[in-house]
């Protein structure tokens, strides 16, 4: 017969005054770690002593009991109930449930304490976020649950936002499948099943971090940094029903949009009602789009206005403004860094200014019944209104008003001279118009590195053009030696010997172009610079002469280089092999070689210029092959490796994240001496046998289809 196995016997439980019990040397824990003390005797005071201590009597010397019991097991918990008793919460004779062990026993009393504090099992995030979730169910609100744990509202968020990951997901999580940080990517979205689908296609793959798993639930969403959710204010849009994406767990910038559809159509709606509010000012026509590309205004003539005079109340409210900020400007002129209220003030204070001296324009009453507006938006959501602007064949005299009307108020309503009541213009509706070429499928396309397409090339150059144009405005001693380059060349070799003196700039328009050129900071750049010298320029033609011989000679300098950077032309063209029209495969290497020489003379730096190479400038417009080129050039062969594998789209998508902050150039942005032939010397034609042939980038272009306009625009035309 098979010896029974011993019977354990438990230590019974027993309530000791508070008042009889000591903490024990033998405590293993002596470094403090975990929860405060304070935390833990409010616990104790909301649910009582959940755990009972684990005490032995203490000996005399005799080895007889004295009463009293020390505590090696439950240090925290004495010091907690310590505590209450010095705040006289708890009675020093309160009893306190123990489990009393035998002091002869073999267990020595550190192996108690050693045993009570390692064999301990940590509670499962997952179990504490459904824990969470179930007191909110049974009527606890967040902020009750995060005032039960001594925790921040936001993290009783963060941990019910997890506990609401799809079921499946939370299986994967409690089976060690994911990470913490993945499963926190995955409470960007509510959508169960968008959830699943995205680990569906990740699940089996070994790239699969947090920041892939955030861009595959919002790649069908519109950041809320977007300027048409700028422009239509995320109140509108939640108030239409729109759905906004939250991250709980780390910097967002405001969310995602989810129903871009939504957005679009609520956007495009409020931009429609603030164009017709501009066609009824009287313009003959208003185009709308939520951007138009730079050079629009191209072989349009500007009708100039009249900024509308001062009132009285505005001239007082600059002047207190005024006093005010030089006031706040004297009182801490000595202080290192100006306190935060003052600066703010001080910001509020320009704003103000800089709003009551933007005067709106009064315009010619006849001039408004043949020109038109652009309404757009502009890079940060702010409404753009560029009136008086007139096509060539609106330029035949249009039907006059009464002879001696004299324009009054913002859109040029007509005033009698007469005083009497102002004849508005007579408005047809507004014409609306919805276009915009839907996008074409992403072609089939073979592997291997194919020279770039015509409009690619022609969309990377203008960005060079238009960064050499800033840049040559930034140097006038540049501009000038550019200048005289021309003008040398015409002096002696006789190339445009045409009258007297004829050396011009004319402004070379972008005809292709990306649609982010026009919110570059070199375009705004520009733009910027040429608004500032066109509002000093006189309106009167025989003024200027007199104007430009008074400014000084750095002014004269930056003028003339401003005006010289209109002619930079960089831009890449299908040679035209017959001549005629177009430029000669012999011109377009020239002028790539002198691009470059002027880029080098005026240190032009495209990474410095704002250009990165993303999916929708470069990289989801070329092959595969030269995606990882790019790539490795860039980052590394290591970094290729990671990306080899992928369909075209997420490997664009994975070289911009990589490419993000190295500064790599595709070479038509680059420094290219060692890809474009040297002319230095223009006068020397060189015959048939001597032309060169173009660089590698440029040779033997396939035609890769180019790319439709993704832009939805919205025309008015009020006739």
């Amino acid at each position: 017969m098979a010896n029974a196995p011993k019977k354990i016997t438990l230590a019974p439980a027993r309530p000791i005054p508070f008042s009889k019990l000591v903490l024990s040397q033998a405590n293993v824990r002596r470094v403090k770690a975990g929860g405060s003390i304070e935390e833990l005797a409010e616990s104790i005071a909301r649910r009582g002593l959940i755990q009972s201590l684990h005490v032995r009597p203490v000996l005399d010397g005799e080895g007889g009991e004295t009463g009293m019991y020390e505590v090696p097991a439950g240090g925290r918990r004495y010091r907690a109930l310590e505590l209450l008793v010095k705040q006289k919460r708890l009675n020093k004779t309160s009893p306190v449930p123990c489990i009393v062990s035998d002091p002869a026993g073999e267990i020595l009393i550190d192996e108690i304490s050693l045993a009570e504090n390692v064999e301990r099992a940590p509670l499962h995030p997952l179990d504490q976020f459904r824990a969470f979730q179930t007191m909110r169910d049974k009527g606890m609100t967040e902020e009750a649950v995060a005032a039960a744990f001594f925790i921040d509202v936001k993290v009783v968020k963060q941990r019910l936002r997890l506990a609401e990951v799809a079921p499946a997901l939370l299986d994967v999580y409690a089976a060690e499948g994911m990470t913490l940080e993945m499963l926190m990517a995955f409470t960007v979205t509510p959508d169960h099943a968008r959830q699943e689908q995205v680990w569906a296609a990740l699940g089996n793959s070994w790239q699969k971090e947090p920041y892939q798993i955030r861009r595959l639930l919002t790649e069908k969403t519109v950041a809320a940094s977007d300027k048409r959710a700028v422009f239509l204010g995320l109140a509108a849009y939640e108030e239409a029903g729109g759905t906004v994406l939250r991250d709980l767990f780390q910097d967002d910038r405001g969310g995602w949009l989810q129903d871009v559809a939504l957005l679009d159509r609520l956007a495009g709606d409020r931009l429609k009602a603030e164009a017709e509010a501009i066609a009824a000012e009287g313009w003959k026509w208003v185009e709308v789009a939520v951007g138009f590309p730079s050079g629009h205004q191209a072989g349009l003539r500007l009708v100039y206005g009249e900024p509308v005079a001062l009132s009285e109340e505005e001239r007082a409210a600059i002047d207190a403004l005024t006093a005010e900020q030089e006031r706040l400007i004297a009182e801490h002129e000595a202080d290192e860094e100006l306190p935060e209220a003052v600066d703010d003030r001080l910001g509020e204070i320009e704003a103000a200014l800089e709003e009551l001296g933007d005067r709106p324009l009064r315009y010619d009453p006849a001039e408004i019944a043949r020109a038109g507006a652009f309404v757009s938006l502009g890079h940060d959501g702010r409404l753009q209104v560029q009136r008086g602007y007139v096509r060539p064949e609106d330029e035949a005299p249009a039907a006059a008003g009464p002879q001696g009307a004299a324009s009054g108020g913002e859109g040029g309503a007509q005033v009698p001279a007469n005083g009497g009541e102002a004849a508005q213009p007579a408005v047809q509706r507004a014409v609306i118009t919805i276009g915009g070429a839907p996008v074409a499928p992403e072609p089939e396309e073979e592997d291997g590195i194919r020279p770039l397409s015509d409009r690619l090339l022609s969309e990377l150059t203008a960005h060079r053009t238009l960064a050499l144009r800033d840049a040559v405005a930034n140097d006038p001693q540049v501009a000038v030696t550019l200048l005289l380059h021309k003008l040398v060349l015409d002096t002696f070799r006789f190339r445009t010997a045409q009258g007297c003196l004829e050396a011009t700039v004319r402004e070379v328009h972008l005809a292709m172009q990306a649609d982010d050129l026009k919110d570059s900071a070199c375009a705004r750049a520009v733009a910027e610079r040429h608004a500032a010298w066109k509002a000093e320029l006189p309106e009167d033609d025989d003024a200027v002469w007199d104007w430009l011989a008074a400014l000084d000679e750095a002014s004269r300098m930056a003028l003339l280089a401003h005006c010289v950077s209109f002619g930079v032309n960089a831009l890449h063209e299908k040679p035209n092999p017959y001549g005629g029209m177009g430029v000669t495969e012999q011109g377009l290497r020239m002028r790539l070689a002198q691009a470059d020489r002027l880029a080098r003379a005026t240190g032009l730096d495209m990474v410095a210029a704002g250009w990165r190479p993303m999916v929708g400038n470069y990289l989801g417009r070329v092959t595969k092959a030269r995606i990882l080129e790019a790539v490795r050039e860039g980052a590394g062969a290591d970094k290729a490796q990671l990306v080899d594998h992928l369909r075209k789209g997420e490997m664009a998508r994975e070289a911009e994240r990589l490419l993000a902050e190295t500064g790599w150039l595709p070479e038509p942005l680059r420094l290219a001496s060692d890809l474009h032939a040297a002319v230095d010397a223009p006068e020397q034609a060189a015959g048939p046998e001597e032309v060169e042939a173009l660089p590698a980038f440029l040779a033997g272009e396939t035609g890769e289809a180019d790319r439709g306009d993704e832009a939805e625009a919205f025309r008015i035309a009020a006739e």
